[in-house]
């Protein structure tokens, strides 16, 4: 009697990691092109030729060019394409578990400029594809959604920690608005700041939007009176 041959597990990993492979290879070329081309001008055909695949290959990874330019922006958000979600994120654990409002204001600046400085780029082909294209406009929409959902969040950590003068909804609306790529666009890449001076900028901005003083989010550290 013979035995059943078992599947050897390196095998399934093996696949799994060139499958990984190769959508990292077409997300990387559809994010250049779509930068480089525009949404519009970027067909699917040039994707495949700029990942050395075939168009086929193209759409069984990744998917059509929506698709495909949901996972650019994906990418640019978090700096990578692992299946970690950016309220998992070191960056914001590190906001989450400060108590001191100060502290809070700096970190959040700071993550919103890392953001900000990967995202610029194909942010701005999403912006433009978004007045023509129906899909890329439904996808601006929603990343604005997470935005949004995202400094509503800050905001509740602040009102908890003591960080907060105004209210959770006024608050959030402001860093919403102070986390848009266009305002990052127009003062570090067209003027010139350096992202160390917007930061800090940024920081300074949220602060008076929570309703602080500089003073008054120091003197709200723990231990101070």
């Amino acid at each position: 009697m013979h035995e059943t041959p078992q599947r050897r597990p390196y095998r399934s990993d093996l696949r799994a990691r060139q499958a990984r492979e190769t959508r990292r290879a077409v997300v990387d070329a559809a994010t250049r092109l779509f930068v480089a081309r525009g949404y519009a001008d970027t067909t699917l055909d040039a994707v495949a030729s700029a990942a050395g695949v075939s168009r086929r290959t193209v759409v069984n990874a990744v998917g059509g060019k929506a698709a495909l330019l949901s996972a650019a922006w994906d990418v640019s958000l978090v700096g990578d394409d692992e299946p970690v979600a950016m309220a998992d994120r070191p960056a914001v654990h590190a906001i989450l578990a400060s108590t001191d409002p100060a502290e809070s204001f700096r970190l959040w600046a700071e993550m919103t400029v890392d953001v900000l400085a990967r995202a610029a780029p194909i942010g701005r082909a999403l912006e433009a594809a978004a007045d023509v294209d129906g899909d890329a406009a439904a996808l601006l929409a929603k990343a604005d959604a997470g935005r949004l959902e995202g400094a509503r969040a800050f905001a509740r950590h602040l009102a908890s920690i003591g960080g907060l003068g105004a209210t959770v909804d006024e608050a959030g609306d402001a860093f919403w608005a102070l986390g848009d790529g266009r305002l990052h666009r127009r003062l570090v890449i067209e003027r010139g700041w350096s992202t160390t001076a917007f930061a800090r900028w940024l920081a300074a901005q949220a602060t008076a939007a929570a309703g602080l003083s500089p003073d008054a989010a120091t003197a709200r550290r723990p231990g101070r009176r």
